[in-house]
């Protein structure tokens, strides 16, 4: 709400200098016309981009302590594959076909320091990927990889801006990727959480904690 309203008193402000501009030019007062038309235009294009990255950073859940990003369920379909529900806390729920022995889920986490958390900063995540993996490093290497997005693309990717332009946000504390990883398993029920360090898998069945207990 404190960003929101911030980029709302920049586009007024932009608004009434562009006012004041042209009634300056209409008076034949060049100098501060421009003036107040080149404030106008550098006061509207901060609000569009802080809007853009408003939108980019609604993607993320904000994040103030250990919670839940999903339940993911597994059901075999064939020899090394597996149907995968993944469900939202929401209730949205996703399906993929995943080739191995093992799923992983990626998520990308966005960390700030104190003074922005007091602006309504708090630390945010975002689901990026599910894929299939194998135990076995030769696998890896050879057999079919099934690999997943959990978002759309972004007209402004907000995770690449930061990472080439980190310096020049002293108020990000981290930007980092952290990633959950457990065998598939017939049956097999898993809580995927997100907290200030990461994402964390626990079984929730017996077939997913028989699967955790036989897993090599």
């Amino acid at each position: 709400m404190t960003i929101t309203a911030l980029i709302v008193v920049f586009a007024l402000a932009g608004i009434l200098f562009l006012a004041a501009a042209l009634r300056r030019l209409r008076r034949r007062r060049i100098l501060g016309g421009v003036l107040h038309g080149a404030t106008a235009l550098v006061l509207i294009a901060f609000s569009l981009c802080a809007a853009l990255i408003v939108m980019n950073l609604r993607t993320y859940q904000r994040l103030t302590a250990e919670q839940s990003a999903g339940e993911l369920q597994f059901s075999r379909v064939g020899d090394r594959l597996f149907n995968a529900v993944l469900t939202y806390p929401n209730g949205e729920h996703l399906n993929f076909a995943l080739s191995g022995d093992e799923w992983q889920v990626d998520a990308r986490v966005l960390k700030w320091h104190a003074f922005a958390t007091l602006l309504g900063f708090d630390t945010a995540y975002r689901l990026d990927r599910i894929g299939g993996r194998y135990s076995r490093i030769e696998d890896e290497r050879t057999r079919a990889r099934t690999v997943y997005p959990l978002n759309p693309p972004q007209r402004v990717d907000l995770w690449a801006w930061f990472h080439q332009y980190h310096s020049w946000v002293p108020w990000m504390d981290a930007l980092y990727g952290s990633a959950t990883f457990l065998p598939m398993a017939d049956g097999a029920l898993y809580e995927i959480n997100v907290s200030q360090s990461g994402l964390i898998a626990r079984p929730l069945n017996q077939a997913a904690r028989d699967a955790v207990g036989n897993w090599h």
